[in-house]
């Protein structure tokens, strides 16, 4: 039987030096959170920004793009999404409160928790209504549902909007949107979701705008529509048709 010969050990020196290579690389870091954090407040002080919301999926979804498209190394890429999920989440808690009112099973609060980061309140409702309600009455900041339920075939109370599908990165189930009462905006690549008629929605295809659909329910289908389609749209309108959101199209890992 051959000799195992075990791999060379670390010489003490060395992996003094390498702990601290580490080391001084933890507080480069940690420099540049906090001018991160810094540059966020004074963006939340100026008038830049506007008056519109801070949570700003689509400006999430284009800063992970970015930096998913830069990344190499052998960290992995779902890790650098968690890594900036929690970031950008802290972040907007310093410009105004994070919250959400959600019904999901517990697959999708898993998803929702990973998305919004440990600190952003999640409030567990009965039914979807309620989850609708809080966020329409500004209880909470978002609602949080899964495709199921009766949400997306009825008007959603004070014109709430789908603003993003979750998980942005990786697997698509368990799948779950987050409703704002704030309009989505734009990230460059994005599907927007409505609600047709299941009868009309193959002729969405005919009309350019081949649908994807998620779920059927009373005669009624949700479908994602790729890119911004605009609720005036004249395709839309002769299908019935309606428009509830729109949102940066996920990722694959």
């Amino acid at each position: 039987m051959p000799d195992i010969v075990p791999p060379a050990a670390t010489a003490p020196a060395d992996l003094a030096a390498l702990r601290a290579e580490i080391d001084a690389l933890d507080d480069a870091i940690h420099d540049l959170l906090i001018q991160r954090a810094g540059v966020v407040a004074r963006l939340a002080a100026s008038r830049a920004k506007g008056a519109g919301p801070a949570l700003r999926p689509g400006r999430e979804a284009i800063i992970l793009r970015r930096l998913l498209a830069r990344h190499a190394g052998p960290l992995p890429r779902g890790a650098l999404v968690r890594l900036w999920r929690e970031l950008l989440c802290a972040h907007t808690l310093l410009q105004a409160p994070l919250s959400a009112a959600a019904w999901l099973d517990e697959a999708g609060t898993e998803v929702l928790r990973a998305h919004l980061g440990l600190s952003a309140p999640i409030t567990r409702c009965a039914d979807d209504a309620a989850a609708l309600a809080a966020a329409a009455s500004g209880a909470t900041a978002l609602a949080a549902v899964p495709p199921s339920g009766r949400w997306w075939r009825t008007e959603p109370p004070a014109r709430l909007f789908v603003t993003a599908r979750l998980p942005f990165f990786g697997p698509s189930e368990p799948t779950v949107f987050l409703l704002s009462p704030t309009p989505p905006d734009a990230s460059g690549d994005d599907r927007t979701l409505v609600r047709v008629p299941e009868g009309a929605a193959p002729a969405l295809a005919t009309a350019g705008l081949p649908p994807a659909v998620l779920a059927r329910a009373e005669g009624f289908a949700l479908a994602e529509l790729p890119g911004v389609i605009a609720a005036e749209d004249p395709r839309l309108a002769t299908l019935g048709a309606a428009v509830l959101g729109f949102y940066a199209a996920p990722l694959t890992a």
